[in-house]
């Protein structure tokens, strides 16, 4: 069975997320990167706006899924594909725009920290 979504990261790996986020009953907001438990997972877990905690500590409520498939549901997680082990993160849509901020410290993180996948990235031609 063919995907219906694109591989805009190539080789991105699995990852884990809730069935809201998956489902659309939720939005994205929360992102969270374990170390991997498996070389397809790529660590990250994807929640959404609409997870208690309850929800969340049930195990029947999340899923394994492409990263790829996370992205084309939220264009914003691609941005932080690369980001290290231990980020936890979350994105605030003020109306404005949306934007990415470190849960700890509740900083913003600068799109030039986002990663770009690799055809779309500038090339220097001096």
């Amino acid at each position: 069975m063919a995907r219906s979504y694109p591989e805009i990261i190539p080789g991105a790996g699995a990852c884990l997320a809730t069935r809201n986020a998956l489902s659309g009953t939720g939005r994205v907001r929360w992102m969270l990167r374990k170390p991997s438990q498996r070389a397809a997972d790529n660590g990250w877990r994807i929640m959404s706006d609409a997870d208690s905690g309850e929800y969340l500590s049930d195990p029947g409520n999340w899923f394994v899924a492409d990263f790829n498939e996370l992205c084309a549901i939220e264009p914003a997680l691609i941005g932080i594909y690369d980001f290290p082990v231990g980020s936890d993160l979350q994105i605030v849509d003020d109306g404005e725009g949306i934007q990415i901020f470190d849960t700890a410290s509740g900083r913003e993180i600068p799109r030039t920290a986002f990663y770009v996948p690799t055809p779309h990235r500038a090339t220097d031609k001096h």
